[in-house]
């Protein structure tokens, strides 16, 4: 059997109580889950440089040793160029070692030149892992802070929030999917998540706008469901929303849902 007008009225406001409630509780961690998950992706990201810092240095050092034992190589075969000449038997031989001699000296330069420009960059690297180090240890306890403060408003509200969930699924089931989408669809829109309001002194409780009396009428009649013509929110009659309101905090037993 299909539900009356005045029934789907009644689970329409039943179901705003209880989100109202449960958006309730959420707000009071307020930016708490958010900074949680920057603080997260922070951390993340951090270890990742780091890493990546570390990975560099380990190339800049490879890179820095390789120039070392070439230098060593070079200074070997200068000494053997060296060791050459004294045998040669035509100045030809030994202006071709004397040469070759020139070369290595040339090589042994740019390797020392690079081995300094590897000794700066290793200098810069090790003091931004320093500075991450102590960025990511800061953001550590900052996070280990912020889930500390929300594990206890968690704690404190987490038995609450699963009985209203739990009643609300009940709700919510109650709802045809049409109407459920249309009423998720408002809240989702507006700022203060209001989806079903009453009115009051002759205007929406959700945007305020006046309501035509003829309009408050039909709306007291529950002969069809009616929307604001301004902002697209459900309205319901005072008398429901006591009535519903009364109900909803005995079964539930909250005392005071708004």
């Amino acid at each position: 059997m299909e539900a009356t007008v005045e029934q789907k009225l009644k689970g329409l406001f039943n179901l705003q109580l209880i989100d109202t409630q449960i958006d309730r509780i959420k707000s009071v961690r307020g930016e708490l889950p958010m900074e949680v998950s920057d603080l997260e992706d922070e951390i993340q990201g951090l270890e990742t440089r780091i890493e990546n810092l570390n990975q560099e240095l380990a190339t800049i050092q490879k890179s820095a040793d390789e120039r070392k034992k070439f230098i060593k190589d070079s200074n070997a075969h200068i000494v053997k160029y060296e060791s050459q000449q004294s045998k040669v038997k035509n100045n030809r031989e030994f202006l071709a070692l004397t040469k070759e001699i020139e070369m290595q000296k040339l090589e042994i330069m740019a390797s020392e030149k690079k081995i300094k420009d590897f000794q700066f960059q290793v200098t810069e690297k090790k003091a931004l892992l320093e500075q991450s180090k102590a960025f990511l240890e800061d953001r550590k306890k900052d996070l280990k802070h912020k889930k500390g403060e929300l594990d206890t408003i968690t704690k404190e509200t987490e038995k609450e929030e699963r009985e209203l969930n739990k009643v609300r699924e009940k709700a919510a089931k109650v709802i045809d999917e049409r109407l459920f989408n249309a009423y998720t669809r408002v809240r989702d829109n507006v700022k203060n998540r209001l989806g079903v309001v009453t009115i009051d002194r002759d205007a929406c409780a959700g945007c305020f706008s006046k309501i035509p009396p003829q309009r408050q009428l039909d709306i007291k009649q529950r002969k069809k469901i009616i929307v604001c013509e301004n902002c697209g929110r459900i309205l319901v009659d005072s008398d429901i929303a006591e009535t519903t309101r009364a109900e909803l905090e005995k079964s539930v037993g909250i005392e005071a849902i708004a």
